[in-house]
């Protein structure tokens, strides 16, 4: 029986990817975490397949074992800034393939570094494979392939209230606001400040009309090195529109060594958290995505459009991340090195592994017609 680890599976994401592979796999699933009590009721819930081990990253030799007795390691274990590739450098030294739901471009630069080793090591690391990014990944090769060329991509994401993923989808958000970022518009890089440039952007039902802003997301920086597009935009918003509003204030109000400080990190993602858990009765956990990538076709401009809704985000980003394990388990996804979603997974895969599971991409190719 194929074994599979999760690392941070005790949480809302991790759980939630050990679900999907529940369904759509025989594997043996470990999850981890620091919390005991937690850890064990979670698995208890997942099913007999499932067990858990107690373990902190900072637990070298722990890791490492752990890591040894798998054949696929699924690291879930954010906030990523500030982590580092050790779990990446434990896989490739023990020949396991590994991939991760992370969000930060910080973390993917420093996984991609280990792109030779990997290849070397003849292991599959995959980057980047939850919802946001990772699904809307994939989206962006699928848009981009019904085009001869893609000129402009613009990803917008929306989630209401906490998306589900408990309060280190709230660390990240703040995380997410501390420093200005580099952007692909123009053909070149330029600096943009977090939660900047709002626009109002219509999602399908039953989100519709919602501002989204400039968000550090590591799309932004892998796309531009994936497809030879010329800009490449991601914004993020929430639902209800006052968490974005109090979000901006957050970016543009708070002296930026006040935003940088742990403990208001801390103190915003726990107040915030608080409220969500009033709000998200009212206004769901649900994620939408919409993509616009312009270009041509057959001489022509030409425009296609995405969109995709899920009415709990953690269970998409298992939807995700559970997808490509499946994958990777079952031989259909081999290219050793280390590789962000949209550069390894093919379209095919894509849409079998989506369909499977229920998930519905609204996609409509625009083009004007020759007289």
């Amino acid at each position: 029986m194929q074994r599979v680890l999760i690392l941070g599976g005790s949480g809302r994401i991790g759980r939630s990817v050990a679900a999907d592979l529940m369904i759509h796999t025989g594997a043996q699933i470990t999850i981890t975490g620091r919390n005991v009590e937690t850890g064990s009721q979670a698995a208890d819930s997942l099913g007999p397949r499932v067990q858990f081990l107690g373990l902190d990253l900072a637990d070298l030799v722990g890791l490492k074992a752990a890591i040894a007795a798998a054949d696929l390691v699924i690291h879930c274990a954010g906030p990523f800034h500030y982590r580092d590739a050790q779990v990446l450098q434990a896989c490739i030294q023990e020949r396991v393939n590994y991939l991760d739901v992370s969000d930060h471009r910080s973390f993917s630069a420093k996984c991609l570094a280990e792109r030779a080793a990997a290849a070397s090591a003849g292991i599959t690391a995959v980057i980047h494979a939850g919802v946001f990014p990772g699904i809307s990944n994939s989206m962006v090769r699928q848009a981009v392939e019904q085009l001869d060329c893609a000129e402009r991509i613009h990803l917008s994401y929306i989630v209401a209230g906490s998306g589900g993923a408990g309060i280190t989808v709230m660390r990240t958000t703040f995380l997410g606001l501390q420093h200005p970022f580099e952007v692909w518009k123009e053909g070149q890089w330029q600096v943009v400040q977090p939660y900047s440039e709002p626009e109002t952007v219509e999602f399908p039902a039953p989100y519709g009309r919602a501002q989204v802003y400039w968000f550090d997301m590591p799309e932004a920086f892998t796309l531009p090195q994936t497809f030879p597009a010329q800009t490449v935009i991601t914004k993020f918003g929430s639902i209800p529109n006052l968490y974005s509003r109090l979000t901006w204030l957050a970016a543009h109000w708070f002296p930026k060594p006040l935003l940088q400080h742990p403990g208001m990190i801390e103190f915003l993602a726990h107040v915030s958290h608080h409220m969500t858990r009033v709000t998200d009765r009212l206004s769901g956990i649900g994620v939408a995505i919409r993509l616009e990538a312009s270009g041509q076709k057959d001489g022509l401009p030409a425009r296609v459009r995405s969109t995709l809704v899920q009415p709990d985000t953690a269970i998409a980003a298992g939807y995700g991340a559970g997808s490509i394990a499946q994958l990777v388990l079952a031989g259909q996804l081999q290219k050793p090195g280390v590789w962000p979603v949209e550069e390894v997974l093919p379209t095919s895969l894509f849409e079998q592994s989506m369909a499977a599971r229920g998930v519905k991409i609204i996609q409509h190719l625009q083009q004007p017609q020759l007289v």
